[in-house]
């Protein structure tokens, strides 16, 4: 093993966006649901969920942990899986990916650990990510003006939060104006949708209120960009489409979250506003072997001071685990390649390692010792 294969196999992670794990058994076609992003609906019967680049990585990768040989098969993984108590695994993969920081967006649960559940792991701190949608929805179940209740429980909700996330591209996607609207039109906006009975928030206003209330507070904003399930139109979930939203969006850390198939415009984006960053998670486990390409395409653009680690784990434990580890694997991969043509030093490469680990989160998050 190289010695830069040695450094980023050891260095700890900041996992800045990332959900809780499962703490409670469930079957195997729930796991295998789990290991599909995109589909909202149970596999088809002919289908396999470990018949994809992910399933074959938490087979090569997550079996060992099990005490399994690398690539055993899926009805042997099931089994030994079945064999270990929820939270044992979870306390396995998560101390094993060696994160020092989670980042845990709290915005949908989905009967995974909340903020206490992962901190009881005891597999390094814990801290939040609150999403603006559920301050939205919050707020139009609460009596009285909804723009002074927004902004109520947005100050008290992260308060020892360390960013807000919003789930726009799964709203109605980047699309479209994204300026901040009038009190009067937030207003109409919100008395709309409390007739409507106020639970999933798609209206564009109350959307956009929340992106600009969010800059106001000051704390990082992340969006999800790209790949996610189909709820998310693929094609208005492109970042250059945020480009109007980040010429108004000043200082404030703006975070583009897995990007994929968009990473090169997110790259482009990173260079361009020196408050924007990225990342690959989610990304990165879902396409297994091929997950080294791209992160080698997420460094073509974008600086590396705006280049964050994380898993976007959720769920099972092992994706949380399988984001660091083929991260991990895969930086050191594509940086070893760098060094070997002499294109880059080694000192350097180990220092990018650094940055994307840790250094740059505990810039943006300020996140202290």
């Amino acid at each position: 093993m190289t010695a830069l294969r040695e450094h980023a196999a050891a260095v700890p992670l900041v996992d800045h966006h990332v959900h809780g794990c499962w703490l409670t058994p469930g079957d195997r076609p729930g796991l295998e649901n789990a290991l599909n992003e995109a589909n909202t609906e149970p596999l088809a019967a002919f289908d396999s969920a470990f018949d994809t680049q992910l399933g074959f990585a938490v087979r090569a990768h997550c079996a060992p942990l099990l005490g399994l040989p690398r690539h055993a098969d899926a009805d042997e993984y099931w089994r030994r899986r079945c064999e270990v108590p929820e939270p044992e695994l979870a306390r396995l993969f998560l101390s094993a990916a060696h994160v020092s920081e989670w980042l845990v967006d709290t915005g949908f649960a989905g009967g995974v650990a909340d903020l206490d559940d992962m901190a009881r792991l005891a597999v390094g701190e814990v801290r939040e990510v609150v999403r603006l949608e559920s301050v939205a929805e919050q707020a139009a179940a609460a009596p009285g003006d909804y723009a002074s209740a927004f902004d109520d429980i947005l100050w008290r909700r992260t308060r020892n939060a360390v960013a807000t996330k919003s789930v726009l591209a799964y709203r109605g996607g980047f699309l479209g104006d994204l300026s901040e609207p009038s009190p009067a039109e937030v207003a109409a906006a919100a008395t709309r949708w409390r007739d409507e009975g106020g639970t999933r928030l798609t209206d564009r206003v109350l959307l956009r209120f929340g992106l600009h209330r969010a800059i106001r507070l000051g704390k990082p904003l992340q969006f999800h960009v790209g790949f996610g399930d189909r709820d998310c139109d693929l094609h208005a979930a492109n970042p250059v489409h945020l480009l109007d939203f980040l010429r108004v969006s000043g200082d404030i850390p703006v975070v583009l979250l897995h990007c994929y198939p968009y990473e090169r415009e997110a790259g482009y984006l990173a260079q361009a506003f020196n408050n924007v960053h990225l990342d690959g998670g989610l990304a990165i486990n879902y396409l297994g072997a091929r997950s080294a390409a791209f992160i080698a395409r997420l460094l073509e653009m974008a600086p590396f001071r705006k280049i964050l680690y994380s898993s976007d784990g959720f769920g099972p434990a092992e994706l949380h685990y399988l984001g660091a580890n083929l991260w991990r694997t895969g930086i050191a991969a594509t940086l070893q390649r760098f060094i070997d043509a002499d294109e880059w030093s080694q000192a350097d490469a180990v220092r990018v390692v650094d940055l994307i680990a840790h250094e740059n989160a505990g810039r943006v998050y300020e996140l202290g010792g």
